[in-house]
């Protein structure tokens, strides 16, 4: 077919052609420059995707600006990686060194696993993700002791296979194969040493030698130590479910940047705010902390509720006092620190901020307190605190106040205190939201019978799914939604479960369980960030994509995500803030 034949088949239809994965290959690097075996190209493509070369370069605006549009990356094969990248001397077996390629795709690595690009790494790439990843390789593993007894490295046409692996019981990979032993091609003498925290190994070949890991984090990453990309040019597919794997990763993965792009996400609990004394930099990726602006902007996140935390203290008037100057201090603090980025982030104090931060390209951060102990018995620091631009307050904490009694008390007062409805009917008057979370049950139906409002709980999950006092029953979810309340599912591991490690597949439990007590109109997300919250999957503000991903395998469209991710929650404060005198 000629050029004209071609070019008229593209608009023989209106729009003339399908969206498909943007899938990024890196680039091998020779005498001539970049260049890229026809294999890589032509697997991505027969997968349904486009493929675009990625070649060896550092420089950092353009290697971000490329992930921005990138739906998904194979990390190809190509020379050893140099030992004195990872901190090692060369030994006498180590093979030819490309270290034009080592640092970009080191550092290309982690920048995608960090906004949750889906990955493949065929080859060298399984390696340069174990180094990206904090694992390790060999420089050779007949010489260093990997047990190696096989010839992995055999001089056959790269489209035959040379030897078998055994795939782990339950792994992406078996499932991806339906298979527990795979036929593979072998080129290579360096290997996979130790996997490191994010990755797990999934296949071996019988000599115990890695050959496949996968994440450990609900993450869509999978390094093969073989080269599948070979196969096709053969005409045989036996390799293909991998490359369609990715392109279907990569297809889910575009689908959820279209839609955080298209809603607004909002994160209602985030106690950032608790990290000031460690000295964070909000500007910066700070290990330090679950949220800043290069973990939102990697998560999507638009929004967070960063609140003013007080654990509960003595209760006479000296430490009353102390409350409220150090709920002021933590303000004072967290508003500086948005403010000293006027170009990146902005405070707002309503629905309608939120929105126009986002189209200005800003994130933006609300705030609350968390635990009412910091007004006191002064009803005066609740207007104070509404002046100085809260959007809640949660009434307790993990103790009984002199508001009310909290789900960790000791039932001082059977709910609320006389001075605790004088709260509420000032939190209504004021147009602040009533954050139940941390209440005792006493304290909830309490509430729900003085408010005039609806009430929300900013981060809580539910008890019929992990028996826990700060969990929500059915009956207490039942009537918070008929209150036109919300509940925002959190992701703190004890309230998910009650024994062992909560993952990202126990939050969307506890989501959909609480869309079936409560309807799609009364759940949202309230993560608890930087107070303990965070699961392998969504373990920090960079992951909440992850989050979107699984919602929408489980059948979510766009209109509920956009209810999920904040706008329930917005719907009450527009309710509560119509109030305000």
């Amino acid at each position: 077919m000629n050029w004209k034949s071609s070019y008229d088949a593209c608009h023989a239809s209106f729009p003339g052609y399908q969206s498909v994965p943007l899938i990024g290959i890196t680039g091998n690097f020779g005498d001539k420059g970049c260049e890229l075996a026809e294999g890589y190209y032509r697997s991505v493509l027969e997968a349904g995707a486009t493929p675009v070369v990625i070649p060896p370069y550092a420089e950092r605006d353009a290697l971000c600006s490329l992930l921005d549009r990138l739906d998904g990356i194979v990390l190809s094969g190509g020379a050893d990686i140099n030992p004195l990248c990872v901190g090692e001397e060369p030994i006498p077996a180590l093979g030819g060194i490309n270290p034009r390629r080592d640092a970009c795709e080191m550092q290309l690595a982690r920048l995608a696993f960090d906004r949750q690009i889906p990955i493949l790494g065929i080859c060298r790439g399984i390696q340069v993700l174990a180094v990206a990843l904090d694992g390790s390789i060999w420089q050779d593993i007949y010489s260093q002791g990997a047990g190696a007894q096989i010839k992995h490295s055999q001089k056959l046409d790269r489209g035959v296979p040379s030897h078998t692996v055994d795939i782990e019981e339950g792994s992406s990979l078996e499932e991806i194969f339906q298979a527990k032993t795979l036929f593979v091609n072998s080129f290579h003498h360096q290997a996979v040493k130790d996997a490191g925290p994010h990755l797990r190994v999934v296949a071996r070949s019988r000599d115990g030698v890695i050959e496949a890991v996968e994440s450990t984090e609900h993450k869509s990453i999978l390094g093969v130590q073989w080269h599948p990309e070979c196969f096709i040019l053969n005409g045989d597919e036996t390799m293909m479910p991998l490359f369609k794997w990715l392109t279907k990763e990569a297809a889910l993965f575009a689908q959820t940047k279209q839609i955080h792009h298209n809603i607004l996400t909002l994160d209602s609990h985030e106690d950032t705010p608790m990290c000031f004394v460690k000295g964070v930099r909000f500007d910066h990726r700070d290990d330090h902390v679950l949220v800043d602006l290069h973990k939102m902007r990697e998560g999507m996140l638009d929004a967070g509720i960063m609140v003013a935390y007080l654990p509960q203290k003595e209760r006479d008037a000296a430490s009353l006092k102390e409350a409220t100057r150090y709920a002021d201090e933590t303000l004072d603090k967290l508003q500086q620190m948005v403010e000293a980025f006027p170009e990146s982030a902005g405070i707002a104090h309503t629905p309608d901020d939120l929105y126009r931060l986002k189209r200005e390209g800003r994130k933006a951060v609300m705030m609350g307190i968390e635990n009412g102990y910091a007004i006191g018995t002064d009803l005066q620091n609740l207007s104070h605190f509404r002046d100085r631009g809260i959007v809640y307050m949660t009434l307790c904490h993990n103790g009984d106040n002199d508001i009310c009694d909290s789900a960790r008390g000791q039932a001082e007062h059977g709910g609320l205190s006389d001075f605790g409805r004088e709260v509420v009917r000032e939190m209504n008057r004021l147009g602040l939201m009533i954050d139940l979370s941390h209440a005792g049950e006493s304290t909830f139906w309490n509430v729900l019978e003085e408010s005039e409002m609806p009430v929300v709980c900013s981060h809580s999950s539910c008890r019929a799914l992990c028996d826990h006092p700060r969990n929500l029953t059915d009956e207490q979810m039942k009537a918070l939604a008929e209150k036109d309340g919300v509940m925002q599912v959190t992701i703190y591991n004890g309230f998910l479960v009650k024994d062992g490690q909560a993952t990202l597949a126990d939050v969307v439990r506890h989501i959909n369980h609480a869309v079936e007590v409560m309807g799609i109109e009364h759940v949202g997300i309230g993560t608890d960030f930087d107070g303990d919250g965070g699961v392998p999957g969504v373990a920090n503000a960079s992951e909440l994509p992850n989050l979107t991903r699984a919602l929408l395998r489980e059948g979510y469209t766009e209109e509920q995500l956009r209810m999920l991710w904040g706008e329930n929650f917005l719907r009450v404060m527009r309710i509560v803030q119509a109030k305000r005198n």
